[in-house]
């Protein structure tokens, strides 16, 4: 064996060419550097030209920003092109032009504005809050005077609850937009799920020495039937003639005798909540926002007789929502009013997340059941009786009226938004009596016109939507038959002190202002929900009453419906003089029986006629203003 000393070895190639490969590696790259570090020094020189430009653009004070900046760096007398050669022909040209271009654009950029204390929370407007019909997602818009100056380039949206008074140290924005003079955010509804915002209302905010700053007053989604399942078109009454209906009488044929349309009938809300023992008619599971609630499913099953009932008869159907007390369902009576009081109902809680969540779950439960032919139909609901009158049918501690009708406003959009956004034509009132303009001193109930007047605004300040008045115009007093008859209390103009079926036009008339309209232009429903004639002083002069209020009724095309009190005498009524059945108390028919079924046929005349005498006149057409 030979040693090798390796002088007689191969030269390794592969070793050689990977060093050269690796050599011109480097200095690509070091070329490519250098190459990017010229251009960097390139553009840097560029923007320093750029800026010098501007510079002397701004110190010769030129006002008028569409000259061109090109004409600030020509030598005075050079020919086009000359005063440019020095940088590269065109160069500066190109500078200049996209100088000028963002110039323009900071010129109109929105004017950047101090943002003080006192006009914060008016800053911008939030000019829509509605569910896309498209995504179903909650789109915000908000419009300002130029923009806050703040910490950041961002408006912040945040979701509040009903209750909320601000925006809380702890709350967490939703979404972020750059800030403009009109700017929109978009987020994801979360229907029917924890987190859902179908009932809460937004608000914008900014950032201010660290801390979040409102901008905009709060507004709620305004169209939540762009979510519902039952989009039917609203079935329109075969007429205005309505019924306060006896259930015991349900079933048999007098409905059909009578020809009636329209039917109202009453839902204590904590009468349906809670287990039921009986094993034919099980407790009825219903899972909302992520909670399970019980219905009792015997008087659901009731309801459902009701409903399915009046439904099959081609009846239209209200129902009205009551808050009757329960110590189980404490969490549905505002706070404020669990003190207790004369009142068999109470106001619905909107002060609290307890009651909220209760409202929303019962409103939604409701609509699905009564959207369809299954169980029955229900297309006007009402939300409380006679809110005006506190004491006596919607009690809460005394209060001022701004505050009372916010705390009813807020269960009534809970309510409102829950059913609508399952049926999309449901109607959804808002309930007076005729106690309209009285002005008593120490009165600690309130006047219907400024329940109209303060709801009203309420509503249209934070979300309008399309509510609906239902008015009760029982005469004065309620022991009078006879509308006709004079009374300091009724009167034809606005300050009236009462609103009977002989003014009904001034209620019809107020509410045809523009303040009232909906958004779209059109006068708000009116539902004549209640109203009776007592035959303690004759029945005769209680089908003349019924027939007089009728014709008037027609002259008014915003009267969706008249619904009589009552089918058949109620004894706690009958006891203080008020006889206001069809019937009386053994299943008599009176007279007023045949005024009411004939009173929207062609054979009206030959039942209604005998009136004009009892009322002093010659011809319907004299009861017209």
């Amino acid at each position: 064996m030979s040693l090798d000393t390796g002088r007689n070895k191969r030269p390794d190639r592969n070793k050689y060419k990977r060093r050269r490969v690796r050599r011109r590696r480097r200095k690509a790259g070091k070329r490519r550097r250098l190459r990017r570090l010229c251009i960097l020094l390139i553009l840097i020189f560029l923007g320093l030209i750029a800026a010098a430009v501007f510079f002397v653009y701004q110190k010769k004070g030129r006002e008028q920003t569409d000259i061109p900046f090109l004409e600030d760096a020509k030598t005075d007398g050079a020919e086009p092109g000359q005063g440019d050669e020095d940088i590269g022909g065109g160069v500066l040209t190109h500078i200049v032009t996209a100088e000028n271009a963002v110039w323009e654009s900071y010129q109109k950029r929105p004017e950047s504005r101090e943002l003080t204390e006192e006009g914060a929370a008016d800053f911008a407007s939030i000019t829509e809050c509605i569910i896309d019909p498209e995504t179903k997602k909650v789109s915000v818009t908000a419009k300002g005077d130029g923009i806050p100056q703040s910490d950041d380039k961002y408006y912040y949206l945040f979701a509040l609850n009903t209750f909320d008074e601000g925006i809380g140290e702890d709350s967490e924005y939703i979404a972020r937009e750059y800030k403009d003079n009109e700017s929109s955010m978009s987020v994801s509804l979360n229907y029917n799920l924890a987190g859902s915002r179908l009932f809460k209302k937004f608000v914008f905010a900014v950032k201010k020495d660290g801390k979040f700053v409102q901008v905009s007053q709060p507004k709620y989604i305004t169209n939540p039937e762009a979510i519902a399942k039952y989009t039917s078109v609203y079935e329109e009454p075969a007429s205005i003639k309505g019924l306060l209906v006896d259930p015991v009488k349900l079933r048999g044929s007098e409905l059909d005798d009578l020809g009636v349309k329209q039917a109202a009938y009453n839902i204590p809300i904590a009468r349906i909540l809670g287990p039921t023992t009986s094993a034919a008619y099980p407790s009825i599971q219903y899972t909302y926002n992520g909670r399970t609630y019980t219905f009792n499913g015997q008087i659901i099953a009731e309801y459902d007789l009701v409903f399915s009932t009046l439904t099959a008869k081609g009846i239209t159907t209200t129902a009205i929502l009551l808050n009757n007390y329960s110590n189980a369902y404490r969490q549905l009576i505002h706070p404020q009013a669990r003190s207790g009081g004369s009142a068999p109902y109470y106001m619905f809680n909107g002060a609290e997340e307890s009651g909220v969540e209760y409202m929303a779950a019962v409103g939604s439960f409701l609509a699905e059941r009564y959207s369809d032919d299954r169980h029955g139909r229900i297309s006007n609901w009402v939300i409380a009786n006679e809110i005006n009158a506190r004491k006596e049918w919607n009690y809460m501690a005394h209060t001022d009226i701004e505050t009372y009708v916010e705390e009813y406003a807020r269960g009534f959009r809970v309510f409102y938004t829950a059913i609508k956004s399952v049926s999309s034509s449901a109607r959804v009132y808002i309930s007076i009596d005729q106690q309209w303009d009285r002005n008593i001193e120490n009165n600690t109930n309130y006047d219907g016109r400024d329940i109209m007047d303060v709801f009203n605004r309420n509503i249209s300040s934070k979300g309008n939507i399309d509510w609906g008045v239902a008015q009760h115009p029982y005469n004065v007093p309620l022991t009078e038959a006879k509308i006709w008859k004079p009374s300091n209390y009724v009167t034809h103009n606005a300050d009236t002190s009462m609103i009977t079926m002989e003014n009904i036009d001034v209620l019809v008339n107020y509410i045809r202002q523009p303040q009232f309209l909906t958004d779209d232009g059109q006068v708000r429903s009116i539902l004549l929900s209640e109203l009776g004639y007592t035959a303690h002083a004759g029945e005769a002069y209680q089908a003349a009453a019924y027939a007089y209020a009728y014709y008037k009724m027609e002259d008014y095309q915003e009267i969706d419906g008249f619904l009589l009190n009552r089918q058949s005498d109620a004894a706690e009524e009958v006891a203080q003089g008020l006889a206001f059945g069809l019937c009386n108390s053994g299943g008599g028919h009176r007279q007023i029986y045949d005024v009411f079924k004939y009173i929207d046929t062609p054979q009206h005349e030959q039942y209604t006629d005998f009136a004009k005498e009892l009322i002093g006149i010659s011809s319907w057409s004299e009861i017209f203003r």
